[in-house]
């Protein structure tokens, strides 16, 4: 029976865990407190004037609880903070605190060595292509 072609989802996704792993690898090895794919992913999504829970559950396809948790422990290790919303008196804004701030820019260039790494591994030109393909609009899926 022939192997059976992966489906671009998939691929992505491998590709997604290729990034997560090689950022988290490097963030520890720097000395950075470990943290799970789904607190950098969270930390990725969040606004620099701060994000309600919710819209961060929106923006990472969560739950809001798996987003609170996601908060809580960020807020445990230093790196978020719980302010009130000038918006709306009901809800609290997630934002980084000065260490998170700091983590950021290093995850920021974390991935842009990675991204280097993997145009020296498929070539510049493929990676170029990549970046084109997922930046063009897509428009709305099919039904």
């Amino acid at each position: 029976m022939p192997p059976t072609r992966r489906n671009l989802p998939q691929l992505l996704g491998d590709a997604r865990r290729w990034f997560d792993e090689g950022l988290l690898a490097a963030m520890e090895a720097g000395g950075s407190a470990p943290v799970s794919p789904t607190q950098a992913q969270l930390f990725a999504v969040l606004d620099d004037e701060g994000t309600t829970v919710s819209e961060l559950a929106r923006r990472m396809a969560v739950t809001r609880q798996t987003a609170h948790q996601a908060v809580h422990g960020l807020v445990a290790a230093g790196l978020l903070e719980q302010v009130p919303d000038p918006a709306s008196a009901r809800q609290r804004l997630i934002r980084r605190t000065p260490a998170g701030r700091s983590a950021h820019r290093t995850a920021h260039d974390v991935l842009a060595r990675l991204e280097e790494r993997l145009a020296e591994r498929i070539g510049k030109d493929l990676a170029d292509a990549l970046r084109a393909a997922l930046e063009a609009p897509w428009g709305p899926p099919a039904p």
